[in-house]
């Protein structure tokens, strides 16, 4: 399995701006989907963002225009930009690929259960 490790979650204001990062510790060719869930104290993981190979994207509603996935391929990283930040954006970050799951010519799910690898997981907190 692939090994994930998450960082730059941090403690910001309401409106301020974070970049998450993602390194995989071994190759991510086969990581054809790789993205951001996120979890809340009592609610089950949400995908905040997925990622295709060829950078094709899908986001959750409540962070359109706010936030942004990228992957370098050739580094094997992941990043989120997020920008604007509300204290409803405070989780547990965490950094999924689907390793190998995913046929290439697939547009990239939003389901948890799509993504076999996950992170240790970054902690993200938006105070008001």
């Amino acid at each position: 399995q692939v090994q994930l490790v998450e960082s730059g979650g941090s403690a910001v204001q309401t409106g301020g701006s974070l970049r998450l990062s993602c390194i995989a510790s071994v190759y991510t060719y086969s990581n054809i989907c790789m993205g951001w869930f996120r979890q809340v104290p009592g609610k089950g993981r949400e995908a905040v963002a997925v990622i295709h190979r060829n950078a094709e994207q899908k986001y959750a509603d409540s962070v359109k225009g706010r936030f942004t996935i990228s992957r370098d391929n050739n580094k094997d990283t992941l990043f989120l930009q997020m920008n604007n930040l509300k204290p409803e954006d405070t989780a547990m970050y965490y950094c999924v690929a689907d390793a190998g799951r995913t046929p290439a010519w697939r547009s990239c799910g939003m389901g948890e259960n799509e993504y076999s690898s996950w992170g240790q997981g970054t902690q993200v907190t938006v105070s008001s």
